[in-house]
């Protein structure tokens, strides 16, 4: 394997679940009302940015003076709403398929071969009271550290948020995870770049608007076309080929270094 330590960060929206299609924006609207008065017309675009750089361009898009003050205030009402965000989201939300497997095989000895451990959290631009009650009231929770993840209100840039995520996992195990020790996995270029900027692994999944000839544009060491493949995480993640012997309940290979030309015969070694 690859390192005996890693550090695997997962993006939230559209990678390990859908929230609820349009729920953020409306959120987005309450806040705004709650602190201007007036009806939000537009929110910035999402996919792949922290809340702080969202809300910023919402409020400078909608005519604010001097958005950087209120950001604080945003974040602050976003977090009041959480939890009723949180029982919208367990009525319309719903986890990705394989997502789950993915997560509880990922953090099993099982994974490297008893030989090392991967260290699950999440690096989402979700703030981090809406993170923890999306994962938690559609049940991810308990298979995260959230405790070493990065969150969208503590940096506006994505890959300020990689550094936090090793300097707080460094701090709690006592081990370094620079350089492919990080692996991102996220649905959008944005993941893959951070992940690049950092020296980071970066895998792509194509479970958002992306598809994955995007993902590979943008540079990701693997792509996935969704979770529903277990071997094909846990090969993406790792850069190791993957025998069906090495994941229960699956009787694929998956392609990787050291499999070039892929289970069929093409090569195409950073797609599983």
């Amino acid at each position: 394997m690859a390192s005996p330590e890693l550090l695997l960060l997962w993006d939230v929206d559209h990678t390990l679940l859908d929230a609820g299609r349009g729920l953020s924006g409306q959120l987005y609207g309450l806040v705004f009302a709650d602190l201007f008065g007036r009806e939000l017309a537009q929110v910035a675009p999402m996919a792949g940015r922290t809340d702080r750089a969202i809300i910023a361009e919402t409020l400078t898009t909608a005519g604010i003076a001097d958005p950087a003050r209120h950001v604080a205030a945003f974040i602050a009402g976003l977090t009041q709403q959480a939890p009723a965000f949180g029982e919208r989201v367990r009525r319309h939300g719903h986890v990705l398929p394989g997502a789950a497997e993915a997560l509880s095989f990922l953090g099993s000895s099982a994974a490297l071969d008893g030989a090392g451990r991967v260290h699950q959290s999440v690096l989402t631009g979700n703030i981090r009271p809406l993170a923890d009650v999306k994962l938690s009231v559609l049940g991810l929770s308990d298979l995260l550290d959230l405790d070493i993840g990065a969150f969208g209100d503590m940096h506006s840039s994505r890959w300020e948020l990689v550094h936090v995520a090793r300097q707080q996992a460094a701090a709690k195990f006592g081990t370094t995870f620079d350089g492919a020790a990080t692996v991102l996995v996220g649905d959008t270029p944005l993941d893959v770049a951070a992940a690049l900027a950092t020296g980071a692994r970066a895998v792509g999944v194509a479970t958002g608007s992306y598809p994955e000839a995007d993902l590979a544009a943008a540079g990701a060491h693997a792509v996935l076309p969704n979770l529903t493949s277990t071997a094909g995480v846990l090969a993406a993640v790792t850069g190791n080929a993957v025998t069906a012997s090495t994941v229960p309940g699956t009787s694929m290979t998956a392609a990787g270094p050291e499999d070039p030309d892929g289970p069929d015969g093409r090569k195409d070694a950073a797609r599983w």
